[in-house]
């Protein structure tokens, strides 16, 4: 393919291409296919320290940079993203699958985050008081962290990059960026782009690499990363959180979600059905803030469910390239697995399936959208991420039960609520344990937004206007003033 060629394969440091110090490579593959796109470097421990040592070298000069030029660099990154939509939409569907129309869709998201940052650059602000005395001036900067580690997912290649480095470019920090090696294309064409934007040497640094572990832990530990942004599981985000306690490096975390979407008995089904749809099916399901657990008002559940199903059911499986694809591959075999784990596990304790449920014959990694009723309280498919295009329903009578369940989980990323009064979506929404709230609409996405969750689904937010907060310092400078 043209556009994969296009990309380079090596790891960039310190402004400049160069192959893993071991010459080692890891294969990109189709999900869509099996098939492998191409083989790009894969870094060791010593490419790491290469990285932070470029990242750091580069942190005073880039620091010092007017934030007017840091402005602009976003701004010019930003235009030419959107110019290059469709190089940008197929690169990302062929290396993990999602339908181009998403993909596409993921382009425009994530050239946002580099044009909202481009215009929080310049508006980092302090400010001067009186100290209550009379006697002292409170003199109050804010400076750039100092060298940031960003790890970001393959869910969202593209647009999970520029979420972390439009705010860290904004506020002045320099950058290792480790991608999934799953989908690493994305991220090494945005490093391309950024060079093109006239970003300088070494202010971001691209490791992909199949030795995660043995490539940040070093990092975290070695006392120069000073903050880390990680996108990923709870369980390694816990992993992480301690590795980063020995230096006490700052640290931002989007972690894992198990987000109840809860359908009130007035609520309009219409809406409900359509946000529903959204809330579970964007990125194929595989989404931390995707709808995992449905709570349906019992006189309202039936009729849902049948229209959920219909839905679902009219939607085409296929290569995310091939026209007219709704759903395309999951990222991998594994993936595959664990929701038709979940789904036999649900079936087997008395679920009902209403439409999907077989895994199809043929290559690739695709499973059918699938909706379950009657899920047994025992299921597996309530307590795990399902990370798939399965939908499970379950039924309630009350208000306080639908909450009461709904908080029933250590994650507190997302929620969705369909109701059409007032009160109680206030109420409901205030009652709800989760960084975002979805009321009658399944999208809460916006890089004008504070993302994030509370629980174990993470710590500080991303994108909004406190998005940059996470890459600067407080400065305090007394300032004492005679008679």
């Amino acid at each position: 393919m043209t556009v994969v060629q296009d990309v380079p394969k090596q790891l960039f440091i310190g402004g400049g291409w160069q192959d893993a110090e071991s010459g080692r490579t890891l294969s990109v593959d189709n999900p869509a296919t099996g098939e492998e796109l191409c083989q790009v470097a894969d870094a060791s421990p010593a490419d790491g320290r290469r990285a932070v040592e470029a990242a750091v070298a580069a942190q005073a000069g880039w620091a010092a940079t007017p934030p007017r030029v840091r402005s602009e660099i976003l701004r010019r990154a930003y235009d030419i993203i959107i110019a290059r939509t469709e190089f940008l939409a197929l690169l990302m569907t062929l290396e993990m699958g999602k339908p181009l129309t998403e993909a596409r869709a993921e382009v425009a998201y994530a050239a946002e985050f580099f044009r909202w940052f481009s215009e929080e650059a310049v508006r980092i602000d302090g400010g001067m008081t009186t100290a209550p005395d009379g006697r002292n001036r409170l003199l109050v900067t804010r400076q750039p962290v100092g060298p940031c580690l960003l790890i970001t997912p393959w869910n969202f290649p593209l647009a999970m990059g520029t979420r972390k480095i439009g705010p860290a470019i904004a506020a002045g920090c320099t950058i290792v960026l480790k991608p999934a090696p799953q989908t690493p294309l994305s991220s090494l064409a945005l490093a391309e782009i950024l060079t093109e934007a006239g970003l300088p040497e070494g202010v971001l640094n691209v490791v992909v690499t199949s030795d995660a572990a043995g490539v940040v832990e070093p990092l975290l530990r070695g006392g120069q990363i000073r903050k880390l942004s990680f996108t990923g599981s709870t369980q390694v985000g816990r992993i992480l959180l301690a590795q980063c306690a020995d230096t006490v490096i700052r640290t931002s975390m989007e972690l894992g979600g198990n987000a109840p979407l809860i359908v009130f008995d007035d609520a309009d089904l219409d809406v409900a059905v359509e946000g529903t749809m959204v809330a579970k099916m964007r990125n194929m399901g595989e989404s931390c803030c995707a709808a995992n657990r449905i709570y349906v008002h019992t006189s309202v559940a039936e009729e849902f469910a049948t229209r959920l199903a219909a839905r679902m059911a009219a939607l085409k499986v296929g290569d995310g390239t091939e026209p007219g694809t709704d759903v395309g591959p999951l990222i991998d075999i594994a993936g595959r697995s664990k929701a038709h784990d979940l789904v036999r596990d649900a079936v087997k304790r008395g679920a009902t399936v209403l439409t999907g449920g077989e895994l199809p014959e043929g290559p690739g990694c695709f499973y059918p959208p699938t909706v379950l009723t009657g899920i047994a309280p025992e299921s597996a498919i309530i307590e795990t991420e399902i990370f798939g295009p399965v939908a499970a329903i379950r039924t309630f009578e009350t208000e306080d039960e639908a909450i009461a369940a709904a908080n029933d989980t250590e994650f507190g990323l997302a929620a969705y609520l369909f109701t059409q009064n007032l009160d109680r979506a206030l109420r409901v929404s205030e009652r709800l344990e989760s960084g975002m709230i979805g009321l009658n609409t399944g999208l809460v996405s916006n890089p004008a937004a504070p993302f994030g969750g509370v629980k174990q689904s993470g710590l500080g937010r991303e994108g909004g206007r406190v998005g940059i907060d996470e890459f600067l310092e407080y400065k305090y400078i007394a300032v004492p003033v005679g008679a």
